[in-house]
């Protein structure tokens, strides 16, 4: 598996049990990605992760697990965008027609070397500034490809 970029949504899924069958796939994703190394995401996720887990998904957690969660993935690349990002963020946002805030996902991805955007957000098959969009809850290759948990950082 190439280097992986994880966005708030799935990464969300991976750790809310109640989302039913996207919890297990995002969680597969997710393990596959601490068992390879592979995985990728920005301080924009973790933002916008720890707001949604705290704050609105059906079973909210509690700011200290919220915390617990979040630092193991602190391990991973993580990317961080500087000022001058929103201006390109803008221009991606216009070339391909997306909102800005999938369009700073996007940035920090490329700017990671992410051969893959794992997001529900985005249009799947689609290439956006050298990064593939794969949506892993609707893409049966991703689940055919046998992949298997195991590794640490996600828990239900």
């Amino acid at each position: 598996m190439s280097a992986s970029f994880v966005d708030t949504n799935i990464l969300i899924y991976a750790h809310d049990t109640d989302a039913g069958d996207r919890h297990w796939r995002a969680k597969e994703i997710v393990r596959n990605l601490w068992e390879t190394r592979q995985g990728m995401l920005s301080t924009q996720v973790l933002h916008e992760f720890y707001i949604n887990v705290t704050q609105k998904i059906p079973s909210p957690m509690d700011a200290a697990r919220a915390r617990a969660v979040i630092e193991p993935y602190l391990r991973w690349r993580v990317q961080t965008l500087e000022p001058g990002s929103v201006l390109l963020a803008s221009e991606i946002q216009q070339r391909y027609r997306i909102s800005f805030w999938d369009a700073l996902i996007v940035l920090a991805a490329s700017k990671c070397g992410a051969a893959v955007l794992y997001t529900e957000d985005l249009n799947p098959g689609q290439v956006i500034e050298g990064v593939r969009i794969v949506n892993p809850l609707i893409d049966p290759a991703v689940h055919d490809a046998g992949w298997t948990g195991g590794a640490a950082g996600v828990q239900t």
